[in-house]
């Protein structure tokens, strides 16, 4: 082998060991960036066995028409539960499964779907009061945001053993499911399979939804003055956080501050009654005054910071 021919093997080699080099700290810095990226976590909601489950265990009936459900008190507390359970996640958002006749929304539906975060999907409605397509719509969803790496982690609140081919189509791409259901007065509302496949799973108790359900024979509040405006509703939740802010000090006010547009549950619900409380008006169901509320709640904290 000549000189010639080993000085181009050897500038070959260098070239090869630049390139290496080149391609490690690509890497390394790919590997990086990777780890600086926050996790990320959606919240999947099967309102069919939310309703069914909470109604029975609350207000001891599964029939929608004999009791009232706050679903923006219950998502606030979903969300608050899922920031606890994934400390270093975010939230992408709310998934709310429903049924409605011909896909049109009930008006309670578009109040949900008006929240902030929240993403109402929703099926037919047959003539039985029963919900057709729920389920493929659940996996449509956990499937795509698991392929495009959109979520790392999913909390599905259901029990319909259908939604295990869901599961596992989530799973397949790397995403962890965990299972949320419903205490059951007696027995088990979610099936098994459904329970074998998922990554964890955990049981939300009466506590936890008794805030939220009430029968509508035995409300909480008597409506004696006629519903508030936004405005009265406003100013009563700047007077409880001038309340709140005399009581916690400055302190609590910096560990509030980063959840702004949220509250933590406790604050959300103390601030719920006290508010029913000055009004005489229950604000169960009334998604727009609820936000009224929490606004001027928030308006109030945050000029003082």
């Amino acid at each position: 082998m000549t000189a010639g021919t080993m000085e181009v093997m050897n500038d070959d080699l260098a070239a090869l060991s630049a390139r290496i080099d080149r391609t490690n700290e690509l890497l390394q810095r790919m590997l990086a960036e990777v780890a600086k990226t926050p996790s990320t976590h959606a919240i999947f909601v099967d309102a069919g066995y939310l309703y069914a489950a909470a109604g029975r265990l609350v207000a001891g009936t599964e029939d929608r028409r004999a009791f009232d459900l706050d679903p923006e008190g219950l998502i606030d507390a979903l969300i608050d539960k899922a920031r606890t359970i994934f400390a270093d996640s975010r939230l992408l958002r709310v998934y709310w499964y429903d049924g409605a006749r011909r896909r049109i929304h009930t008006a309670e539906q578009q109040s949900i779907a008006e929240l902030p975060d929240v993403k109402v999907r929703l099926g037919n409605l047959n003539a039985n009061n029963q919900q057709k397509g729920v389920d493929s719509l659940i996996r449509t969803d956990l499937e795509s945001l698991a392929r495009h790496r959109a979520i790392s982690d999913a909390a599905l609140l259901g029990g319909d053993e259908d939604l295990v081919s869901a599961v596992e189509a989530a799973q397949g791409y790397g995403a962890r499911v965990h299972l949320w259901g419903i205490e059951a007065p007696e027995g088990r509302n979610q099936a098994e399979p459904l329970l074998w496949e998922v990554d964890s799973q955990r049981t939300l108790d009466l506590d936890f939804f008794k805030p939220y359900v009430s029968r509508r024979t035995a409300a909480a509040y008597e409506a004696t003055t006629g519903r508030p405006t936004r405005e009265d509703v406003r100013f009563v939740g700047a007077q409880i956080a001038a309340k709140w802010l005399a009581a916690r000090g400055r302190d609590a006010l910096v560990e509030l501050l980063p959840g702004h547009p949220y509250l933590p549950g406790s604050v959300d619900q103390d601030l719920l009654v006290e508010a029913e409380g000055l009004l005489q008006y229950s604000l169960r169901g009334q998604a727009d005054l609820r936000r009224a509320l929490r606004d001027g709640f928030w308006e109030h904290l945050r000029t003082l910071y």
